[in-house]
């Protein structure tokens, strides 16, 4: 049986809704957002994993990109970048009409695949971003960003990462007023990047569906970025979707320790971890060639969503792949036209087409709908919040 041409059929009519795409910050680094120097409706392989024609060979229909700032911006400077990072997304939608619409709401998705459009959402990737500020927060919906993760790399003031110091115990009575007023706007709650035990107190507080942008299960690869089971087994019960990531760190377990070799080595040539520039990636690809790298494949993606279907549902899962994010992807899935090699493999392991249309499109639009009534009828009861950290956390 040819499982690809079944794959990509499925894709021609449930494209996928991808969680994650870092091309905003890659444009940031490759052309400081000066989109007549890079343009993506030409092939860019070799260059980013991301591009108009590989979205429309992989099958995307709906895109979350990420809005991320670095950490190390902070304060006004945090504003300042992911406005920025606001702009570009913008702008890439207006230079490229025919291939890809901003989408704002879950109908604007399903106007956009009708018309054979990438919906273009936008995400915030860390809650540094809005400058501890629920006026910012407010300001960023307004100019269309519909999730943020709550925390990046390193603790807010105000909500626990996965990969810092516990110093919050999960969520401050600041950080649980950022999910409420989030749930007020239609802002999806994002629970990548986050400790344990802030994803426990954001879905104690959460009075919509909140969703995981780009984690997968960290029974099948144990890493703090991942997902718990006993996290994965409340999703039903809050309606949220969790989205798999392909980060090989996070998805096949002999990658960890291979990972954090090559991060201090990028450290020891005075370069971030994260730097997937030409100069970054030289860097890499010279470790690489002197220490081989462990391969995740499709079927290694594959093993985290059987998982995931097994302990949340098939209502509850998604992917949000994270490319151009990530110095390293699957072997078989090295950049956005991919994805039909996983729905090949998960077709060949007996998923039905009804799951995964539930998986590549369906579960996205819903959550997404699910959180604008959950607005609608908040709205009703309670308008803005004006707290601020001073007045709840002291």
């Amino acid at each position: 049986m040819d499982y690809l041409a079944r794959a990509r059929d499925l894709l021609a009519a449930h494209p996928v809704v991808d969680g994650h795409n870092d091309l905003p910050w890659a444009l940031r680094e490759h052309v400081a957002y000066d989109l007549d120097r890079l343009d993506v409706s030409a092939d860019q392989s070799g260059l980013l994993h991301t591009d108009l024609p590989r979205l429309r060979a992989g099958g995307v229909g709906g895109q979350f990109w990420s809005v991320y700032v670095s950490v190390e911006l902070a304060g006004a400077d945090a504003v300042t970048a992911t406005l920025e990072q606001i702009d570009v997304v913008r702008r890439l939608t207006e230079r490229y009409p025919e291939d890809l619409a901003l989408a704002l709401t879950a109908d604007d998705m399903e106007k956009a695949r009708a018309q054979g459009r990438v919906a273009s959402l936008m995400g915030a990737e860390g809650g540094h971003s809005i400058d501890n500020s629920l006026g910012v927060l407010r300001a960023f919906h307004a100019l269309g960003v519909r999730y943020m993760t709550l925390t990046h790399n390193t603790n807010t003031a105000w909500a626990d990462s996965a990969t810092d110091e516990p110093a919050a115990g999960g969520l401050t009575a600041f950080g649980e007023e950022v999910v409420r007023e989030m749930n007020r706007l239609g802002m999806l709650v994002d629970l990548s990047h986050v400790s344990a035990d802030t994803m426990h107190a954001a879905l104690r507080v959460a009075e919509a569906p909140v969703i995981f942008s780009h984690s997968s299960a960290r029974a099948v690869c144990d890493h703090v970025r991942n997902i718990p089971d006993d996290v994965l087994a409340a999703l039903p019960g809050n309606g949220g979707v969790a989205m798999a990531t392909f980060v090989p760190k996070f998805v096949l377990p002999a990658a960890i320790e291979w990972t954090l070799a090559a991060d201090a080595n990028m450290r020891d040539h005075g370069l971030h971890h994260l730097d997937t520039t030409p100069a970054g990636m030289a860097v890499q690809h010279a470790f690489e060639a002197a220490h081989p790298r462990p391969m995740a494949t499709a079927a290694t993606v594959a093993d985290h969503l059987d998982h995931m279907r097994e302990v949340a549902g098939v209502d509850h899962i998604g992917l949000g792949g994270d490319y151009d994010g990530t110095a390293f992807t699957p072997q078989d899935m090295a950049d956005v036209s991919g994805y039909p090699r996983l729905v090949a493999e998960l077709l060949r392991r007996g998923w039905s087409e009804a799951d995964l249309a539930k998986l590549t499109w369906g579960n996205a639009v819903r959550v997404l709908r699910d959180a604008e009534s959950a607005a609608t009828s908040i709205q009703a009861r309670r308008g803005p919040s004006a707290a601020t950290p001073a007045q709840l956390d002291g």
